[in-house]
C-alpha cells in the first residue's frame, strides 16, 4: 500500500528482472493450519483474484466454510520471484492477488466470484480506494476453462447491476492464471497476525446476482 502511484504498465522488456529462487513462506497457514504451498488434495481446486490491497482480501476468503487454504501473492506480470518492493515501484506488472484453494463440493466458484464482486470497486482501473497502482487492480486469473467461463459471464452479469447505479465499466482482468509467485512471509495471512492492520475492503452494498 505505500507504493509509487503508477498507472501505466511496463513493457515486457521494460520490467524488473526479479530472481531466480522463489521467496520463502510459511510452511502452514496461520489460520487454520493447512498447507500453504501445494500440492493440496486432490478434492480441491484453486482460483486467483485480486482486488486491491492482498491483506484484506485474503482475510475474505480464509473465513469461508470450503475454503482449505489462502494465500497472498503477486500474479499477472512479467517479473519472476519479485518482491513487495519490487511489485510496489510498478514496474513488475503484477497485481497484488490471492490464491484461494477450495473444496467446490462444499462451496463453488460462484459464490467466491460474489465475494470478489461485491468486497471491492472492480470499475478503478488502477486503483482500490486511496491505494493507486497497477499493483492494485481487480483481476480474476483463472485455472480452468470452466473458470473463464464462469468470470467472463459473471463480469456481465454484475455490469448489468452495476450499470442502473451510475457505475462506470468494469475495468477487471480476466485471463487464464500464468505464473503465480508467493509473497512474504509476512504478508501471509496479514490480518490475523496484526487484527488492527490496514484493510480497505467493504462489502461495497451491490449485490451480484450469481449465474443461477
Amino acid at each position: 500500500m505505500f507504493g509509487r502511484k503508477s498507472r501505466e504498465m511496463p513493457a515486457p522488456e521494460d520490467a524488473i528482472p526479479g530472481r531466480g529462487n522463489a521467496l520463502e513462506v510459511p510452511v502452514a497457514h496461520f489460520v487454520n493450519g493447512h498447507p500453504l504451498v501445494g500440492p493440496f488434495p486432490e478434492d480441491t481446486e484453486i482460483a486467483v483474484f485480486g482486488m486491491g490491497c492482498f491483506w484484506g482480501a485474503e482475510r475474505r476468503f480464509w473465513q469461508l466454510e470450503g475454503v482449505y487454504s489462502t494465500n497472498a501473492g503477486y500474479a499477472g506480470g512479467y517479473t519472476p520471484n519479485p518482491s513487495y518492493e519490487e511489485v510496489c515501484t510498478g514496474r513488475t506488472g503484477h497485481t497484488e492477488a490471492v490464491m484461494v484453494v477450495y473444496r467446490p463440493d462444499q462451496i463453488t466458484y460462484d459464490q467466491l466470484l460474489r465475494v470478489f464482486w461485491e468486497t471491492h470497486d472492480p470499475t478503478q482501473g488502477y486503483q482500490q480506494g486511496n491505494d493507486i497502482g497497477t499493483q492494485y487492480r481487480s483481476a480474476i486469473y483463472t485455472t480452468t476453462d470452466h473458470q473463464l467461463d464462469q468470470a467472463k459471464r459473471s463480469q456481465d452479469v454484475y455490469q448489468a447491476e452495476l450499470t442502473p447505479l451510475g457505475f462506470d465499466e468494469i475495468t477487471t482482468e480476466i485471463k487464464s492464471l500464468g505464473e503465480y509467485y508467493y509473497a512474504e512471509d509476512y504478508h501471509q495471512q496479514y490480518l490475523a497476525k496484526n487484527p488492527h492492520g490496514y484493510d480497505c475492503h467493504a462489502n461495497t452494498g451491490i449485490g451480484y446476482p450469481g449465474l443461477g
